[in-house]
């Protein structure tokens, strides 16, 4: 998906960091009491590398996972909670508006006791809203006040059909509307069909909970229970018609401009010309004026639900949908519900503290206003400038690998090195901070309401974006996120302020550790440009064939053999990683790894890297890379990672990459026959 918006469009790569909170560390930068030295690098290098971790580490009963990146996200939640609480409590004597409203909505977030007091009746609008739906032409205003409201209620894109702007991929300099498929309550819409014991135990607790949500809205017991299974019953026959994860990874797949003369044959029971009028937009209401039907199967499906689905059914659909968001506001009864149902995903014991959820909502609708003061606290000028040289270093070592590639011809190369060299790098922190002017945070009401305001807010501001050039400026994270993305609309790398902290970024730390770290994440990102998906673009981001027809066929071979290797590791139980769905992540962590590795070799200038508490430059490098996956999941969570993450879990992100890399093998004195010891046509090298 490829929306102006870069959190709509990017291969996001979720990066897990080095300890926070662990600062004596040795000289190298290298924990060695998280190793395991009975364990040979060259068997299992991740386990070599934090073993002593994983034995000792015990999961905190509200977390399905933990690791060096859950710890870096902690310390800036820390960061932010100071913030939030010093600013709600001196919030009258605040001068910029901005920051008055971070402290209101904090503030109203917190107010545990009111949202105890109010119930289900704090979202007493909405389901009088849909209370009042009698037929399917409401089922069209309750599209477009989805719509209106971001897709959803307060967080995920609950929508049954999604409206956004995106950057046109055949066109990159306009921003055009797009429809997209949604409505689903189970995190994929495999979870829907999949036969084995779990998943049918998930479903059950799934139409249970939404059962036990209706009846705390008001529904009899009985009744409510009958409207769980014909939701979920609904919602099944939407899964049918949905495209599936690996599906949505093919961009031509996905494009589907057509007017809107057109869109109203493939979806009739929808007024495509006022749907588009009522929600603001009345140059898309023209028979003439196009969009992008994303995924054409789901709109006409979706249309002849429409009619097909009694009314009492839709109203039970979107009531569960609403109650489903904003469980987590609305007093312990919702919340005791909603959290026994993410537990069967999770595993976790305890929801998250309510202020780090409250930290993460002011985040999600006044990030830039939040994240001023972070960089000011956490973000020397001095970092940014450290990292654009890093940065350069990484595209120099990418050059080089582009020009020595034996299997690209010299045209290729041609438009592989242009593309490169218009990557345009976002470090920290926008230059032009988002104006939350039109944002109404009002004190005095609820939780509840001040969250649609600011979706409502969020929502009016994309849909403005449709029909002009898109605004390159634009952050789709906030500076305190712990990640990166890559946006193939754009041809951007960002890298937000959040990620570019000690330990993962020092940059008075050791350059071997530094470049396994950072460095890494930087190359990866830079070769989500040319995975299996960003070299389907050009440099102008636009969705264009600039390959040899034989160098593309050269390298999908390449990439067949990497979802093989990949689809030949375990991840929990039975189930594998999936080599097709995680293709593109795979790529980008090998080609990732093997620039950052060259670009620390440019770094030292022919100089030799120094042996530091005993370990060579090349191995601080690859021990710093491993220490920076170091992960614990619970059993639930690698399991839904497995079945719906594009990335692989982290042991296989980091031993995967290795056996690949003759570097690797050089450093530890690896030999033929060792586990992590790809030889002859085995070894795949693609950057």
């Amino acid at each position: 998906m490829n929306a102006p918006l870069p959190r709509a469009a990017a291969a996001v790569a979720a990066i897990a960091l080095l300890p926070a909170l662990a600062f004596a560390q040795a000289q190298s930068g290298i924990h060695r009491a998280f190793m395991d030295p009975e364990c040979s690098p060259c068997k299992d290098f991740y386990r070599y590398a934090n073993g002593a971790w994983l034995d000792r580490t015990e999961i905190p009963p509200a977390y399905n996972v933990v690791g060096a990146g859950r710890e870096m996200v902690d310390r800036n939640q820390a960061v932010l909670h100071r913030v939030l609480e010093r600013t709600a409590a001196n919030v009258a004597s605040e001068k910029d508006p901005a920051i008055r409203k971070v402290g209101h909505l904090y503030a109203v977030l917190m107010d545990s006791a009111r949202a105890d007091r109010e119930g289900v009746r704090a979202l007493s609008e909405e389901l009088a809203f849909i209370d009042a739906m009698k037929t399917p032409q409401d089922v069209q205003r309750a599209l477009e006040r989805y719509a209106l409201h971001g897709g959803g209620w307060f967080t995920g894109a609950t929508a049954p059909i999604r409206l956004q702007p995106e950057a046109d991929p055949r066109n990159s300099r306009m921003t055009i509307a797009q429809l997209w498929q949604g409505g689903l309550g189970l995190p994929d819409r495999d979870f829907y069909f999949r036969t084995d014991p779990r998943s049918v135990e998930q479903r059950r607790v799934y139409v249970e909970a939404i059962g036990r949500m209706l009846a705390l809205a008001g529904a009899p017991e009985e009744q409510a229970k009958a409207q769980a299974d014909a939701v979920m019953a609904l919602e099944t026959a939407l899964a049918e018609s949905s495209l599936t994860r690996l599906q949505m990874r093919d961009p031509h797949l996905l494009y589907n401009k057509i007017t809107v003369k057109e869109l109203g044959r493939l979806a009739p029971n929808i007024d495509w010309p006022a749907f588009f009028t009522h929600v603001g937009l009345p140059a898309l209401a023209r028979p003439t004026a196009e969009v992008d039907a994303s995924m054409p199967g789901f709109l006409r499906q979706f249309s002849a639900q429409m009619a097909a689905v009694p009314m009492d059914t839709w109203r039970a659909y979107f009531r569960w949908t609403v109650l489903r968001r904003a469980a987590g506001w609305l007093g312990k009864d919702a919340e005791a519900i909603q959290f026994a149902l993410m537990k069967t995903f999770t595993g976790q014991q305890e929801m998250l503290p309510r202020w780090k959820r409250a930290t993460q909502a002011v985040d999600a609708y006044l990030g830039e206003a939040l994240g001023k003061a972070y960089v000011a606290s956490e973000f020397p000028p001095s970092s940014k400038k450290r990292m654009l040289e890093m940065v350069a270093n990484l595209k120099r070592a990418m050059a080089e690998r582009i020009a020595s590639r034996p299997w690209m011809s010299a045209e290729t190369k041609k438009q592989a090195k242009r593309k490169l060299d218009a990557i345009v790098e976002k470090i920290g922190y926008p230059d032009k901070w988002r104006d939350y002017g039109k944002l109404e945070i009002d004190p005095s009401k609820s939780a509840v309401a001040n969250l649609i305001a600011a979706q409502k807010h969020d929502a009016r501001w994309q849909l403005d974006m449709i029909g002009r050039a898109p605004d390159r400026t634009l952050w789709g994270m906030s500076p305190p996120t712990v990640n990166a993305y890559y946006n193939p609309s754009f041809n951007e790398i960002v890298f937000p302020a959040g990620i570019l902290q000690p330990p993962q970024f020092d940059p008075n730390a050791d350059e071997a550790v530094n470049y396994g770290g950072i460095g890494m994440v930087i190359g990866h990102e830079i070769t989500h440009g040319f995975d299996d998906e960003g070299r389907k673009y050009d440099a102008d981001g636009n969705l264009r064939d600039w390959w040899t027809a034989e160098d593309g066929r050269r390298f999908e071979a390449l990439a067949g053999k990497v979802v093989e290797q990949y689809d030949g590791y375990l991840g929990v139980d039975t189930l594998r990683v999936n080599g097709r769905l995680t293709l593109g992540e795979n790529i980008a962590d090998l080609g990732g790894l093997t620039i950052a590795y060259h670009a620390w070799k440019l770094s030292l200038k022919g100089r030799p890297a120094p042996v530091i508490d005993g370990w060579t430059g090349e191995q601080r490098f690859f021990l710093g890379y491993a220490q920076a996956w170091r992960r614990k999941y619970r059993p639930e969570s690698v399991r839904q990672q497995l079945l719906t993450d594009p990335h692989s879990p982290a042991e296989w992100r980091v031993n995967g990459p290795v056996s690949n890399m003759p570097e690797f093998r050089a450093a530890f004195g690896c030999k033929e026959g060792d586990a992590l010891v790809r030889a002859g046509e085995q070894q795949i090298v693609i950057w």
